[in-house]
């Protein structure tokens, strides 16, 4: 049994009654609003399920949401601040990534059976977090109420006991059934921290919250605990936190755009990587069944599983329908590159023992011999050649790379010592992650597609929307930390009470 532990920092719980129901957004817009005032402030996820992840400047390995929270705060993010991330495999089984680290691929089963040690993982961190900030705004993970894995779930309950702290609670009207689901996950939680229920939020709700008003009313009469607002559905540039995003994501529509189409592997990872893209072009996720049609780009994601998903994508035929595209650019992120190789050589590290042939669109070759994962932030040259890259050469892209196995090609490196470019210059792979969080690389990118999609159409007329005339002397930028915080905050404070918020960590 874990006591509870004196506190030096004031801690403040959002935990929701769902996956997805906006805790990672409030956090967010609470550290920013205190770092606003001048505070030492950071958030805390003891464990968070995603295949989005960040690397720190340590090169370890973190959710990418817990990262985002920590920008929304002006802080560095580090490892302590999200000490167990799951990453599913699609098996039924997830990595397991401890203080930044690989520990196993574990069983849901097999996880539960050895969570006691993880107790004291998050103890440690909860303790370093402390020396350095005065705040610390925690998140919770899916539902707060889930009554079969109260012993076992140290996301919510465990953290929850173990602080004392004042605890908010997010429902996502979106969904449905927004005062049920509040009204059930106040009665449900355990009797001792009831009590620590200080305040309701309803999120992403569309339309005049005065319709609301009665059931408002009678939520707060039920449960004894104060509504706090309604937040309204908010469009922010800020990174998803994980898969069930996809399924809100809303394209610029076709018509006269450029579109690109990232393929949508069963088990996709860090598809934050083409959110930059987003505002400025039709990006289309394409799943292996679906028809590819003839997009200006392809893309292929990074994923859990690259072997797995190879073999899905050669099942459907979509492996059929990116070769049979004549010029148009593929390039290939993470595990996106292992695919675009020959092959993949698989020593029983994913999936299998032997090789498997892959698209072939690279001259490359992929060894998975250890159970070792790179993690690591990368400032790089540009070093290729051909349409795309040549207007950058020699310029500097940042980057962060989280993979197993290693890549051999004898094409031209892409970026200094990664990546590789077909001898035509539109095929290209790396393991760079973020890559288009770079302004140059983006640019350089998008302007190729355009200036391709008008020599097509015989016309000097613009395609898509330009993010700005090319200039390859333009500086690189961080597309990440662009400030959709600010308009987070200001929305927040507009429509939350903020004055109970900051009661509840004793400021004025």
């Amino acid at each position: 049994m874990h006591a509870t532990i004196p506190t030096m920092s004031r801690f403040l719980v959002v935990l929701g009654t769902t996956s997805h129901s906006g805790k990672s957004t409030l956090v967010a817009a609470i550290c920013r609003l205190l770092s606003d005032r001048g505070l030492k402030v950071a958030p805390f996820k003891s464990q968070n399920m995603s295949l989005n992840s960040w690397v720190t400047r340590s090169g370890g390995e973190m959710g990418i949401a817990q990262a985002v929270q920590a920008w929304a705060a002006r802080v560095e993010p580090t490892v302590y601040m999200n000490p167990i991330l799951l990453k599913p495999k699609g098996d039924r089984t997830s990595q397991v990534i401890v203080m930044g680290r690989p520990l196993a691929d574990k069983s849901a089963a097999e996880y539960y059976q050895d969570i006691e040690p993880l107790k004291d993982v998050v103890d440690k961190a909860i303790h370093e977090m402390e020396k350095e900030y005065d705040y610390i705004i925690v998140e919770g993970a899916g539902g707060a109420a889930e009554i079969n894995l109260f012993d076992r779930d140290i996301a919510n309950i465990y953290v929850a006991r173990l602080l004392q702290a004042p605890i908010i609670l997010v429902g996502d009207i979106e969904r449905g059934g927004v005062f049920a689901s509040l009204f059930g996950s106040v009665e449900l939680l355990p009797s001792d921290l009831r009590p620590l229920v200080q305040g309701l939020v309803i999120n992403k709700f569309r339309g005049d919250p005065a319709i609301l008003g009665s059931g408002l009313e009678k939520l707060e009469e039920m449960t004894g605990v104060p509504i706090l607002g309604v937040l309204p559905y908010l469009d922010l540039a800020l990174p998803s936190e994980d898969s069930v995003s996809l399924g809100d994501k809303k394209s610029m529509p076709a018509g006269e755009s450029l579109e690109i189409a990232v393929i949508r592997l069963p088990r996709i990872s860090n598809f934050t990587d083409f959110e930059p893209l987003e505002r400025l072009a039709h990006v289309r996720y394409v799943g292996l069944s679906e028809p590819l049609g003839n997009p200006d780009a392809v893309i292929i994601p990074g994923t859990k599983n690259t072997v797995s998903d190879l073999r899905e994508m050669q099942e459907k035929g979509m492996d059929r329908q990116i070769r049979s595209l004549e010029n148009t650019p593929v390039l290939g992120i993470c595990g996106g590159y292992q695919m675009l190789g020959r092959e993949i050589i698989d020593c029983g590290i994913e999936d299998t023992v032997g090789s498997v042939p892959a698209l072939g669109l690279l001259d490359a070759i992929t060894r998975f011999d250890l159970y070792e994962k790179k993690t690591v932030q990368v400032e790089k040259t540009v070093t290729g050649g051909g349409p795309i890259l040549e207007p950058i050469r020699g310029q500097k892209v940042k980057g962060y790379e989280i993979h197993m196995g290693v890549t051999s090609p004898s094409e031209e490196s892409a970026f200094q010592d990664d990546g590789a470019v077909s001898s035509n210059g539109i095929v290209m792979g790396t393991y760079l992650h973020g890559l288009f969080d770079n302004q140059n690389f983006r640019a350089a990118f998008l302007d190729f597609l355009r200036r391709r999609k008008r020599e097509r159409n015989g016309t000097n007329e613009p395609c898509g929307q330009a993010e700005t005339e090319f200039d390859p002397r333009a500086p690189e930028g961080d597309a990440l930390q662009s400030d959709g915080f600010a308009e987070l905050a200001r929305a927040t404070a507009a429509h939350l009470d903020m004055k109970k918020i900051y009661s509840m960590l004793d400021l004025d």
